[in-house]
């Protein structure tokens, strides 16, 4: 469980960045964190692990006031991946970057194997182990973030723009793979994004940030109802929404919705 009570932040120059955020994420849920570019949300993520401490207000993990942790007493329990993943990268192979983390943890080499096996397998990259992490393509590096989180087994992961630079099959793959954590293992996801679609096809709740403020906190079907402010906050409706409500089907993908449309034509016919 992640909570913020009151939050207040702001950066050197003193401009705020949040202001008074109060929300709670509860274990096993998948949440898209929405808002324009510079609307606080990546920043408001990195209080939630203690890669930066509010200025005023409270931040918790599992309960605990995280003020005086720093991001590696934390790193069993929440995970974060970065929107740059050259920013995580610090070993000569793909191997040794998913093992850092472990290794910090004191992990025998038995225990150590095991996890890095299965989190490469899980992304696709076991057969990259001896490869230069910086020679990967920019989706292997997002891939290699994940596997390098998932590796200390964390409750909680953090994904900053996961879906950018991947293909369409990348992408799908991605998202299976993190619906399948959170479903089977009751992992916790945050997801930032500024994609739709995938906001609305793969999480069950959404925080909108706008200006530094929480102006939505509720189910992601119903921000994209038709009836919240989406272009004020400087969101768009995906498509999907848009031509569900039109056609007066159900839908969350593309699809779907000519499945849908095909059978609801069928019985009209």
């Amino acid at each position: 469980m992640i909570e913020a009570k009151a939050v207040n932040f702001a950066y050197h120059r003193g401009e705020p960045v949040l202001n008074d955020i109060s929300c709670k994420i509860e274990d096993g849920e998948f949440v898209a964190l929405l808002g324009h570019n510079g609307s606080g949300k990546t920043t408001l993520s990195r209080l939630f692990m203690a890669l930066l401490h509010p200025r005023s207000g409270d931040v918790f993990v599992d309960g605990n006031n995280i003020a005086d942790l720093e991001p590696a007493d934390l790193a069993h329990q929440v995970g974060y991946v970065f929107q740059n993943p050259d920013l995580q990268i610090l070993e000569d192979t793909v191997f040794e970057e998913v093992a850092y983390g472990p290794r910090c943890k004191n992990k025998s080499e038995t225990k150590v194997k095991e996890q890095v096996g299965s989190a490469l397998a899980a992304m696709g990259l076991a057969e990259l182990y001896e490869a230069y992490p910086r020679t990967l393509s920019f989706g292997q590096k997002r891939r290699l973030g994940v596997a390098a989180a998932l590796a200390l087994n964390p409750q909680t992961l953090i994904l900053d723009e996961i879906t950018n630079g991947q293909d369409e099959q990348e992408k799908n793959n991605m998202m299976a793979y993190l619906e399948k954590l959170n479903q089977e293992k009751g992992i916790t996801i945050i997801l930032i994004t500024h994609d739709m679609n995938i906001a609305r096809q793969y999480t069950n709740r959404a925080l909108v940030l706008h200006n530094g403020d929480l102006v939505f906190d509720g189910a992601t079907a119903t921000l994209y109802d038709g009836k919240s402010e989406l272009n004020e906050w400087g969101l768009t409706q995906p498509i999907v929404a848009t031509l569900s409500a039109t056609f007066g089907v159900e839908a969350q993908n593309a699809e779907e919705f000519c499945e849908k449309l095909h059978l609801k034509e069928g019985v009209v016919q």
